[in-house]
C-alpha cells in the first residue's frame, strides 16, 4: 500500500477514488489516520477475555461514506496538506511505524480498540480485509496502477467469505469477490446468476 500511494503521481490525487465522495488524497489522508490507528491500538494492552474477532469486528465498523462527520473531516484535512508529496510522506512514515509495529507485536496479545477487546492477530487480520479494499479503491481509477499484491487479496476474500458465512463462487477472482461483495462493482447478469440467493445479501458492510 505504501508504494502504490508513493507511486501515485501527484496528479492523480485530484482524481475520484473508489470511496464515495472521495478523492484519491481523501483516501490516503484515510489511511494515514488508519495507520495512527493501529499504532495507537498496539499499545493499549487489555487483560480481558476477547469480545470480539476480526470477523464480529465489522460489526462496529461503518463504510465511509462522506456523510459521517469525521468523513467529511477528511476532504478538508486532506486539502490542508496542499502538495501530494507531504501526504505521501505522512503516510509513509507512519504507515512504515505501524508495519514495524505490527511485526513485532505478539499475535497472541490482546488489545483495545473502539471500546472491544480482541487479539492482535484478529485486530490486524481485520486491517487486512481493509487495506486491501482501500487498495482496491486507490487504484478504482487509476488503471496502470499496481493492484495489491495476491497474498492480500486471498486473505481479504478469505475473511469475507467468513463475514458473509458463505464462499463466493469459484468462478469469481479475488478482486471480484472482494469487489461485488462490498458493493464496490455490480455484478454482471452472469456473475449475478452465479451468486444465486446469495446475491440477495450483498452488499456487505465491510471497508
Amino acid at each position: 500500500m505504501r508504494t502504490a500511494v508513493a507511486e501515485t503521481p501527484d496528479e492523480d490525487f485530484d482524481r475520484p477514488s473508489g470511496c464515495t465522495g472521495w478523492l484519491v488524497r481523501d483516501l490516503v489522508c484515510h489511511l494515514v489516520i488508519g495507520a495512527q490507528d493501529v499504532l495507537i491500538t498496539l499499545v493499549t494492552p487489555a487483560e480481558s477475555e476477547p469480545t470480539v474477532d476480526a470477523v464480529t469486528y465489522w460489526d462496529l465498523v461503518e463504510p465511509p461514506t462522506g456523510e459521517d462527520p469525521l468523513d467529511a473531516l477528511i476532504p478538508r484535512l486532506a486539502a490542508a496538506y496542499g502538495e501530494p508529496r507531504w501526504l505521501k510522506f505522512h503516510f509513509d512514515d507512519v504507515g512504515s511505524a505501524a508495519g514495524r509495529a505490527a511485526g513485532l507485536a505478539d499475535p497472541a496479545a490482546r488489545v483495545s480498540t473502539r471500546d472491544e477487546v480482541l487479539t492482535v492477530g484478529d485486530f490486524l487480520s481485520a486491517y487486512v480485509l481493509e487495506w486491501t479494499l482501500h487498495h482496491l479503491d486507490l487504484i478504482a481509477h487509476l488503471p496502470s496502477a499496481a493492484g495489491p499484491p495476491a497474498e492480500s487479496l486471498a486473505a481479504a476474500r478469505a475473511l469475507l467469505e467468513k463475514i458473509a458465512g458463505t464462499p463466493f463462487p469459484a468462478s469469481f477472482s479475488d478482486e471480484d469477490a472482494l469487489l461485488i461483495g462490498t458493493g464496490r462493482r455490480t455484478p454482471t447478469d452472469a456473475e449475478g446468476a452465479a451468486l444465486g440467493a446469495f446475491a440477495a445479501g450483498l452488499p456487505l458492510s465491510v471497508g
